[in-house]
């Protein structure tokens, strides 16, 4: 008797609800709102993923910005910490459309991954939802970790 391990297409939700790139803030709200949940994957015309936008990343809009820490040495600039990171925080602070805020080129996983390879993944990435995608990178459901919770369910016989 073999026992298969369980992969994410069988804890995935198929089809999920999707956000365009050019969609506004207030759209991406309401859909979180509407459906309770807490992140969309981001796709064009096409169903490729391209983002993906979360609460935490329309929660960045309400954090202070702090300007990387610098000092001048002989006419020039040092900078303790990354300006790249503080422009992010700045483009994302200010954006009004999903493409402005959302997570670009996010991790993803595909139908057949074993379970425990993709809860490995959002653990090590600290990431709460991978977009599901088929070998031609096109979006096929999402899993979450309410996913995996969702698995350890013991199952009645």
């Amino acid at each position: 008797m073999t026992v298969s391990l369980p992969v994410v297409n069988d804890f995935m939700t198929p089809n999920p609800i999707t956000i365009s790139p050019s969609a506004s803030l207030e759209t991406v709200i309401q859909l979180l709102e509407e459906h309770r949940i807490s992140g969309l994957p981001v796709v064009d015309e096409a169903q490729h993923v391209i983002g993906i936008i979360s609460e935490g990343d329309l929660l960045v809009r309400e954090s202070p910005m702090k300007p990387p820490l610098y000092m001048t040495l002989l006419g020039s600039v040092i900078y303790f910490e990354s300006p790249k990171q503080f422009h992010q925080h700045m483009q994302k602070a200010l954006g009004m459309l999903v493409k402005d805020v959302m997570t670009a080129k996010p991790i993803t996983t595909q139908p057949d991954v074993p379970l425990t390879t993709a809860a490995n993944l959002m653990l090590d990435k600290k990431i709460n939802r991978l977009p599901v995608v088929d070998d031609h990178q096109m979006l096929v459901g999402i899993i979450t970790r309410h996913d995996l919770v969702r698995a350890l369910k013991p199952t009645v016989t």
